[in-house]
């Protein structure tokens, strides 16, 4: 009797822990991560963001990559598992497009910014405008071939017709932080980041802004990446980061709402 009595327990046990599995499967409560690559320049404004959206869907977690817009976009053509991309700029983003790559369901342009020219905080007034640039000794900008940052930068001195000058001083960065981080350090004498970039440092002060007219817009394409695993949980993602809370999180940032 009493190893029918156990045989009869052992199943019942067997039966509740199956439910209990099954339980959690139901409605996709099962711990679920999301790879979101993202430009480096949001990387403050969206830690913020994943802490606002991950107490709300506890079962969803996100992961950052965060770096050079041109650099990202190589890796997810090259089938880096990514589930959403936040582009610095419209050309990477479009070079996604044009391979198939985004969900066009699930696209937006959602934030812009400004492009600055910084200088270390013990040097303010040293540089005070863009052709005071032609004093600088050590100038960093990114590498205007995969760092949005350094194309706005090169169209800027360009039109600036300062470009020649200026060019044999360049210290060329991975990205936009990478510029901040020289600055901050009095490495070199003046770099060219965004607005948000040099709202976060103590360091470093905005010698003047460029005028808008003087490179391309600067905004932030969003979209949900179509390989992703997750496709239900990325749009879920996309959803809260063109939202109207998200958007005042990124406003306090410093970013501006594209139009």
């Amino acid at each position: 009797m009493r190893s029918v009595r156990a045989v009869i327990i052992a199943m019942v046990l067997l039966v509740g822990l199956h439910g209990c599995d099954a339980g959690r499967s139901e409605g996709g409560k099962q711990p679920v991560e999301l790879t979101v690559s993202a430009a480096a320049s949001l990387q403050d404004a969206l830690k913020e963001v994943k802490t606002a959206f991950e107490h709300e869907h506890p079962n969803i977690r996100i992961h950052y990559n965060f770096g050079s817009s041109g650099a990202l976009q190589k890796q997810i053509a090259q089938g880096a598992p990514v589930d959403l991309f936040f582009s610095a700029a419209v050309l990477p983003f479009e070079e996604l497009k044009k391979e198939g790559l985004i969900d066009s369901t699930h696209e937006k342009t959602v934030v812009a910014n400004e492009l600055v020219l910084i200088v270390p905080k013990q040097e303010e007034g040293a540089i005070q405008s863009l052709d005071d640039i032609t004093r600088a000794k050590r100038v960093a900008i990114g590498i205007p071939e995969s760092v949005p940052a350094g194309i706005y930068a090169k169209q800027t001195l360009e039109r600036a017709g300062l470009w020649e000058n200026v060019e044999p001083r360049l210290v060329l960065a991975k990205d936009v932080r990478q510029v901040l981080t020289y600055v901050e350090t009095g490495n070199v004498d003046a770099g060219f980041v965004y607005r948000t970039d040099a709202l976060v440092s103590g360091n470093v002060h905005i010698a003047t802004a460029v005028p808008d007219e003087m490179h391309e817009p600067i905004v932030y394409p969003l979209g949900v990446v179509k390989t992703s695993k997750h496709l239900q949980e990325a749009r879920q993602f996309y959803a809260y980061l063109t939202s109207e809370q998200a958007l005042k999180q990124f406003e306090q940032y410093g970013f501006r709402r594209a139009h």
